[in-house]
């Protein structure tokens, strides 16, 4: 991939969201222009752009398009630091009762939402159901959905 642009109604929200995401995430921010800033990463770059072509419509990830974006975020207790963080700074845990197990026993991940519902997805690095990464937390038949 060489880059992904998403459009924001409001930049300053974008930023203060996505952007400090995708920095705990290891993106560098460039230089911020009117209308957006892009994110680098090792090989590809993100970009946030409120122009005036984006619509006053709100985001439906819903909608055909593209339903979220999804990262490696690091090992499990990584993951469960920036989803705390993101819950501080105005995420929304998605599919809460099935967290962190959402997409399996095997698939240790924080589905998140900001405040204009667009969804990001951290995914734990190498997890091993059957390790003990985390104390205390297993998947279980309560928390890991039915597939």
């Amino acid at each position: 991939m060489h880059h992904v642009e998403i459009w924001v109604r409001d930049l300053a929200d974008a930023r203060a969201t996505l952007g400090w995401l995708f920095e705990e995430l290891g993106y560098v921010a460039g230089e911020p222009w009117a209308c957006g800033v892009s994110y680098r990463g090792t090989d590809e770059y993100i970009v946030l752009e409120a122009g005036p072509d984006v619509l006053a419509e709100p985001h439906r990830r819903r909608a055909p398009g593209v339903n979220h974006l999804a990262f490696v975020a690091g090992d499990a207790i990584r993951v469960d630091e920036l989803t705390t963080l993101a819950l501080d700074r105005g995420f929304k845990l998605l599919f809460a009762k099935d967290h962190p197990f959402a997409g399996g026993p095997d698939h240790y991940a924080a589905y998140l939402e900001d405040a204009t519902r667009f969804e990001i997805e951290l995914v734990a690095d190498g997890f091993d159901s059957a390790a003990e990464l985390i104390p205390g937390v297993e998947p279980t038949a309560e928390n890991c959905p039915a597939t």
